[in-house]
């Protein structure tokens, strides 16, 4: 283990919509070693998501207005002062809580300020990712490279980021943006990014973003429009 990961405080936070039976998988997954605070935002959920997340020792905070960004920006608002480095994972056990370490070692070694666990570059499970997903992550990477010039190859919601770096970023979007305006953003502040391969497997349940026609159409074009939003239409 590197000496960032020994030393630095580091905050997991989850947002969480109606994932009870797939969060303890999640949680249990997670590398209890290395991690000092896991906060899972519970974001309207009608299960009993809260409730479970309690009961295995985690943070939960409430967030009632939805949205994906809305509930990362919860997570946010509730990190201890001391965090160091914050991981943003979902809690449909689609990701591999298990592979973090992979996040954290740039960090320490070089000096990373934001990593990202590339799906495209790692092993995906058969039927993971659906169609749509896939096709628009590779639509909005190439956008990204038109425009600032910068190579990704993935939106992972596995992520981990200095919390100082995160603070410079002033994230606001509330829903699908959230991702890709880190990822912009972390262009346009300067930050030393990296990606890192991690693995990606079936998530428990249904997704509530490719998972539906309208809820795919939705992400889409907010993921676009924040795209030229941030090329276009604010000052630099």
């Amino acid at each position: 283990m590197n000496e960032l990961s020994e030393n630095s405080y580091i905050s997991v936070i989850i947002p969480a919509f109606n994932e009870e039976v797939s969060l303890p998988k999640v949680i249990n997954d997670i590398p209890k070693n290395i991690v000092k605070d896991i906060i899972v935002v519970n974001n309207a959920s009608t299960d009993n998501t809260p409730e479970v997340a309690r009961n295995m020792g985690c943070i939960v905070v409430e967030e009632l207005k939805k949205g994906y960004g809305q509930a990362c920006l919860a997570g946010i608002a509730a990190l201890n002062p001391k965090t160091d480095i914050v991981v943003f994972l979902d809690g449909d056990h689609s990701d591999h809580p298990e592979q973090m370490q992979k996040l954290i070692d740039p960090m320490g070694r070089d000096g990373i300020d934001f990593v990202i666990g590339s799906r495209a570059l790692g092993e995906r499970e058969r039927g993971a990712m659906a169609p749509q997903a896939f096709y628009g992550n590779k639509l909005a990477c190439f956008l990204m490279k038109l425009f600032w010039g910068y190579t990704y190859t993935d939106l992972g919601p596995f992520r981990a980021i200095n919390y100082q770096a995160l603070k410079r970023l002033n994230m606001i979007d509330q829903d699908f943006g959230w991702t890709i305006e880190m990822q912009i953003k972390a262009i346009e502040c300067g930050l030393k990014i990296k990606e890192v391969p991690v693995d990606y497997r079936r998530r428990i349940g249904k997704s509530k973003i490719s998972g539906t026609f309208k809820g795919t159409l939705l992400a889409g074009e907010k993921i676009l429009r924040t795209i030229f939003k941030y090329k276009f239409f604010v000052k630099k």
